[in-house]
């Protein structure tokens, strides 16, 4: 290809945002490429098995029925639950507090991937470590590989988020999140498929009946579905550069945060919105996290029947986005032609 035709070529595929292409040391990276696209959803494939398996479908309701229902902690008795909730908020507290620099380093010093690759890690690896909780004899596995998990899947979409305006135009915004939500849908509906085969008829698999081993091996499932699935997006988005972190790089991500934070306060529309969008989230987020616990505490239902439940409500939620996906499409046709 001549050089003219292939500048003629990146023009083309970048004329709304020409400041946005990603140049590396050997390959020049346009924004709506559909592989790199494809990969950038791959990352919701893998880590939303945790969000739904761990946070939703099995671990609180496990958590629940193999632990005592009032734990002693330093001399102080907690009901087991309430661990699992404090467990949830301190996860989050930590990611509220840290995510916000680790942003700023990432967008100043081209960091993105190396966080992304941290905290899928993080939170793979303490998927894994979820197999060795047996019950009150481990607890403290169970509860540390569960806040492990949650900062890194909850980190993790921090990074993956901000890739988007670096691999798509922002008339591409919708399509390309939706594509990401129905990568996320369709995956872990498939592993939460598998893991309720597997607990429902153990002796087909050679497991003997009646014991947790099929649920320890589903967390288990969870981190090597999540580590595995990511390797396809790691190699496909930008890698960014490859500068050691040091105080400088460090001082500067700070400094663009601080920058960012004086303009949001001085916008009064800008931050009644993210404080919205903070406590809207806040409470979604709780009852993602609280439903199974309260379903199996005070409407006494078993984890096999949770699993049916939320597997059902799963499947609606993929054929709701499908329909508001071609609805979508159909608003933005009508937009255009009128």
């Amino acid at each position: 290809m001549s050089n003219k035709k292939r500048q003629n070529k990146i023009k083309k595929r970048t004329k709304y945002r020409k400041d946005k292409i990603t140049f590396t040391k050997n390959t020049i990276m346009s924004l709506n490429d559909k592989k790199v696209i494809n990969g950038w959803a791959f990352y919701d494939w893998a880590n939303s098995a945790y969000f739904l398996v761990i946070s939703t479908a099995i671990f609180p309701a496990y958590f629940i029925a193999r632990t005592n229902e009032v734990i002693d902690i330093f001399g102080y008795q907690i009901k087991n639950s309430t661990i699992y909730s404090y467990s949830v908020s301190l996860a989050y507290l930590v990611i509220v507090i840290i995510s916000p620099i680790l942003s700023g380093i990432a967008d100043f010093g081209g960091k993105r991937m190396f966080f992304l690759k941290f905290f899928t890690y993080l939170g793979s690896i303490s998927c894994i470590t979820l197999f060795f909780f047996t019950g009150d004899i481990n607890v403290w596995i169970g509860v540390g590989a569960f806040i492990l998990a949650t900062m890194g899947a909850a980190g993790g979409l921090v990074f993956y988020d901000a890739y988007l305006p670096e691999i798509a135009t922002e008339d591409q915004f919708d399509k390309v999140s939706a594509k990401g939500y129905s990568y996320g849908y369709f995956g872990s509906v498939l592993l939460l498929i598998l893991i309720l085969f597997i607990s429902l008829k153990p002796g087909f698999f050679g497991i003997p009946e009646n014991t947790t081993l099929p649920y320890r091996l589903g967390f288990a499932f969870v981190g090597i579905w999540w580590m595995g699935f990511a390797q396809i997006t790691f190699k496909r988005l930008p890698k960014g550069k490859n500068e050691p972190l040091n105080l400088k790089l460090i001082g500067n991500g700070i400094k663009k945060i601080n920058n960012v934070l004086s303009k949001i306060v001085q916008n009064r529309n800008l931050s009644l919105y993210l404080g919205s969008v903070f406590f809207f989230s806040a409470g979604v987020q709780t009852v993602i996290y609280l439903a199974s616990v309260f379903a199996k505490e005070e409407l006494n239902f078993k984890t096999d029947e949770l699993i049916v439940i939320i597997l059902i409500i799963q499947i609606i939620a993929i054929l709701g986005h499908i329909f508001l996906l071609l609805y979508h499409r159909k608003l933005v046709i009508k937009a255009v032609w009128l």
